[in-house]
């Protein structure tokens, strides 16, 4: 029979049917159409629904409101709890996070202003660097002239060798200006 023919002779619901029908472990199958089958013999199965209890209000339905109420009071009042202690918890993050910032702030501020002082050293080395790289052309021009003999303005020996220490004087000034 079906749960729909079990209902209707133990006068219960279908879904009422099909739940006895489980815990009572009854063979079940399924019919061609796709309705499921269940063997019980109604001579064995002794069921007796139980009646149904209809809520009806009791003298005690009041207290009960009102405890009712008092536990949804108390809810409230454990969650305005709990939702303070997160804001605090949110507002103790916050600060923290705010002076992890300004320390922060500080190293960004120390090492930009490292930072411009190297830039303002790496200039002036620039400049050094092209004035000696000039300073070096010159001296070079200088040692090849007096190399080849060649006088600027016809000079005499004696004026090429004073020369030639004014040079050497200058070479050892440039390297130790260098060394610096």
């Amino acid at each position: 029979m079906t749960y729909a023919d079990l209902s209707a002779r133990l006068n219960i619901s279908r879904e009422a049917a099909r739940a006895l029908a489980r815990r009572r472990r009854l063979p079940r199958s399924r019919s061609e159409d796709g309705k499921a089958l269940v063997s019980v013999d109604l001579a064995e199965l002794r069921y007796t629904p139980r009646p149904r209890i209809g809520r009806k209000a009791a003298p005690i339905a009041a207290p009960m409101a009102e405890i009712e109420a008092f536990k949804v009071e108390a809810f409230k009042v454990e969650v305005f709890k709990i939702e303070a202690f997160k804001i605090e918890a949110f507002k103790a993050e916050i600060a923290r996070l705010e002076a992890l910032a300004a320390g922060a702030r500080l190293v960004f501020e120390r090492e930009r202003e490292r930072a411009d002082r190297l830039a303002v050293e790496l200039l002036q080395a620039a400049a050094e660097t092209a004035a000696a790289n000039a300073w070096a052309a010159r001296l070079e021009d200088e040692v090849a002239d007096l190399r080849t003999g060649r006088q600027a303005g016809g000079a005499t020996a004696g004026q090429a060798a004073r020369r030639l220490g004014h040079l050497a004087a200058a070479i050892v000034g440039a390297d130790r200006a260098a060394r610096r």
